[in-house]
């Protein structure tokens, strides 16, 4: 065949090919069907075509809105979750782990899930604790059918991608870990008003820098949340046998942070607890109404504030 008849052929089949893809039905009752009298390439593009696999239909899954106040406790996290009637305690348990338990003291009991191979920031928690302070406070879209692990993986990721790099350079460079940070963060969102109109996050630096303050000089931090925490309370403050409970979240008889946070605190609290604002107080309370914190310097000042607004 010579060669300008060649390329007349290639060209014809190359327009039947433009209308093909143009016209499916004529792609599908006369290309298709009489691909063996076009050229070899064309043949070998129509096959390689009709093996293609198919898109698969989409399949949709339902969902569930899943929302995490800040200040919640693992056992508050658990509740809610169970509430859903989806996920079993029993899950949730081996997940995410119990409050207040230290697994050292159980014989043959399996810690919770260890996610420090995928998260940092999990390094220096140590493994015989619960997961609590690191379920980010936050609304999440999960599959209704998704485990107890998928939620608890999401809201780690959350809190990795909150805990910015900057973050972590700073907390390091105060020669302090995550994890004690994450403490301090959960007495902060427990025990300061967390404003969040207020750009400069002035109430709860303050207390941050008060806690911090009294952990260099070796005064016990005494903060009532600590023991709120320990007795399942919402007291704004204890006295009598409360204080003298021997127990290592009694911050009052027992120096130094508590073994594990007391909740899972917010972003505020968490750039609080690293960004402390210094002044000279050493000494707050909350009003029993939760709407305003006064401060003092010194004890005297203190018990005077504590006559005045919680009597």
């Amino acid at each position: 065949m010579d060669k300008p008849l060649t390329l007349k052929l290639i060209l014809v089949a190359a327009i039947i090919l433009v209308l093909a893809l143009l016209a499916k039905p004529f792609y599908r009752e006369v290309v298709k069907k009489n691909k063996t009298y076009l050229p070899t390439f064309i043949e070998s593009w129509i096959d390689a075509r009709e093996k293609r696999q198919k898109p698969s239909d989409v399949v949709y899954r339902p969902e569930e809105t899943i929302k995490i106040l800040e200040g919640w406790t693992v056992e508050d996290v658990d509740n809610y979750l169970l509430s859903f009637g989806k996920w079993s305690r029993e899950d949730l348990d081996k997940v995410i782990g119990i409050s207040k338990l230290d697994y050292r003291t159980l014989k043959n009991s399996d810690r919770p899930m260890d996610f420090s191979d995928k998260f940092s920031f999990l390094q220096d928690k140590p493994d015989y604790y619960s997961l609590e302070g690191f379920l980010f406070p936050d609304t999440y879209r999960v599959y209704a059918d998704a485990s107890t692990t998928d939620i608890v993986y999401k809201m780690l990721s959350n809190f990795d991608n909150k805990l910015t790099p900057q973050m972590r350079s700073d907390i390091a460079a105060q020669g302090k870990t995550i994890y004690e940070i994450v403490i301090m963060a959960s007495l902060i969102e427990k025990e300061a008003l967390i404003n969040y109109a207020d750009s400069e996050n002035r109430d709860a630096r303050i207390v941050s820098d008060i806690f911090w303050g009294r952990l260099k000089t070796g005064q016990a931090l005494q903060s009532d949340a600590t023991l709120s925490y320990l007795l399942n309370d919402s007291n704004p403050t204890h006295s009598g046998s409360d204080l003298e409970l021997d127990s290592p979240y009694n911050s009052y008889k027992y120096k130094g942070l508590p073994p594990t946070p007391i909740c899972n605190p917010g972003l505020r609290a968490l750039e609080a607890a690293i960004y402390p604002l210094k002044t000279d107080y050493n000494y707050f309370l909350t009003s029993r109404d939760g709407k305003n914190i006064y401060y003092a310097k010194t004890y005297e000042e203190h018990l005077n504030n504590k006559y005045k607004y919680l009597k």
